[in-house]
């Protein structure tokens, strides 16, 4: 599904990362291990196209999307990625229900298509009823969960998330591990960096990212 191939990155004077190559398959968990400061955020926010590479190709159904152009990089990022990122990326001052409403495939909506409703999602982050609430009222790791229900109405190709337990208790941590591995196992590629020895076990590969190697 995803093929990374040749990948580098530096900033100045220093290499973050070099010949980075591996590859991500439908239904794959990937975990995107190493120390702080290695490079996994922003091996992922290349793969997700908010940073360029400075050599290599991410190609995705063959097609080598670093070099989209500005509609491509669009349509690429509505119709095929889904994010979670520790800020949440939510509209604060907007209701849950609207911030929800927002994931929903424009292609889906026109032709009325069935997938997983609002009201299914915010039942399955427990989260029932809440619709009508604001952003800014909910708690931390309420939040995270509305943006799980957002991907899981969204129904992504492939879910980049960027530490995603790291602000969590276990309780939240272990809800979002599980919801990203019921996508996983409906088909979507997931993506994962990630300095938790949890949620590395959970995932089907760890890729050591300033190693360039994929572990067991």
């Amino acid at each position: 599904m995803i093929d990374i191939v040749k990948l580098s990155k530096a900033f100045g004077a220093r290499t973050l990362w070099s010949d980075v190559s591996t590859t991500i398959n439908h239904g794959e968990m990937l975990a995107l291990v190493g120390p702080s400061g290695s490079g996994k955020s922003t091996l992922l926010n290349c793969i997700g196209l908010l940073e360029k590479p400075d050599a290599g190709e991410i190609r995705y159904d063959g097609k080598d999307i670093t070099r989209f152009g500005r509609r491509e990089v669009r349509n690429f990022r509505r119709g095929v990625l889904g994010y979670l990122f520790q800020s949440y990326a939510l509209i604060e001052n907007a209701t849950v229900a609207a911030n929800l409403d927002v994931a929903v495939k424009p292609q889906r909506a026109i032709r009325r298509e069935t997938g997983v409703t609002i009201a299914d999602a915010l039942d399955r982050v427990g989260l029932a009823g809440r619709e009508k609430e604001k952003i800014h009222h909910l708690s931390g790791g309420e939040q995270q969960r509305v943006a799980l229900a957002r991907l899981m109405v969204k129904q992504p190709a492939l879910v980049l998330a960027d530490e995603p337990t790291g602000a969590l208790d276990h309780a939240n941590a272990t809800t979002v591990i599980d919801i990203l591995r019921e996508l996983s196992d409906a088909g979507c590629a997931v993506v994962i960096a990630t300095h938790d020895d949890r949620v590395r076990d959970r995932c089907d590969a760890a890729f050591a990212v300033n190693e360039n190697s994929l572990l067991g």
